[in-house]
């Protein structure tokens, strides 16, 4: 059944990542060319990722801070709304998600799922995909997702190991129905926006 359950996953995934590119088209390009006037530098941020077995990728965001802020004051942290390595529109961006639509990109050519864990940064919270602990390993299992389980209930609210056994959770109780439900309450979300802000990484 979980093989019926992962086949109809990513066809869901192939027609929301399409469908969306398209009936987002007109808002993809009004973000970019806003971005191309707040602030000097690429449209995109691109990162890379750890993804499904460790594999690593390259996200794709719209850039919401000056180029290079993950080497200037906090690095990885960002803890409020005022952090100013955040641009005008990059405000904005955060508050609602948009800097993730991007990534619908990724979930089209297959290295994301619209719904999964979150792909960490190669280097944190674990230096490496073989530095994670065997039980942490679970959630690697799965591609990660554009949006999750964690990501509908503690976001940045808790550590990352606690937010890691909420990804194994996810993994282990998988179904489509899950996937649907979780998209649904991502979009009430979005709708109504709350901090994203907390001690730890964001996403």
């Amino acid at each position: 059944m979980r093989h019926i359950n992962l086949f109809l996953k990513r066809v869901m995934d192939i027609l929301g990542s399409l469908i969306g590119i398209i009936i987002l088209s007109p808002l993809l390009i009004i973000i970019s060319i806003l971005i191309k006037i707040d602030s000097k530098g690429p449209i995109l941020f691109k990162q890379e990722r750890l993804g499904k077995h460790g594999k690593v990728f390259k996200i794709f965001k719209f850039r919401t801070m000056v180029v290079n802020a993950e080497n200037i004051g906090d690095g990885l942290t960002v803890k409020k709304d005022g952090d100013p390595r955040i641009i005008g529109i990059g405000k904005i961006l955060r508050k609602y998600s948009l800097d993730e639509l991007p990534q619908l990109f990724n979930v089209f050519i297959g290295n994301m799922a619209l719904v999964g864990p979150r792909p960490p940064v190669t280097y944190f919270p674990y230096k490496g995909y073989n530095k994670y602990p065997i039980w942490a390993k679970t959630r690697f299992a799965m591609k990660p997702g554009i949006t999750g389980l964690t990501q509908t209930t503690v976001r940045n609210s808790v550590d990352w190991d606690e937010r890691i056994r909420i990804d194994n959770v996810y993994v282990n109780k998988f179904n489509i129905f899950l996937d649907i439900k979780l998209i649904f309450k991502t979009l009430f979300k979005v709708i109504k926006p709350s901090s994203i802000y907390g001690e730890s990484q964001r996403k």
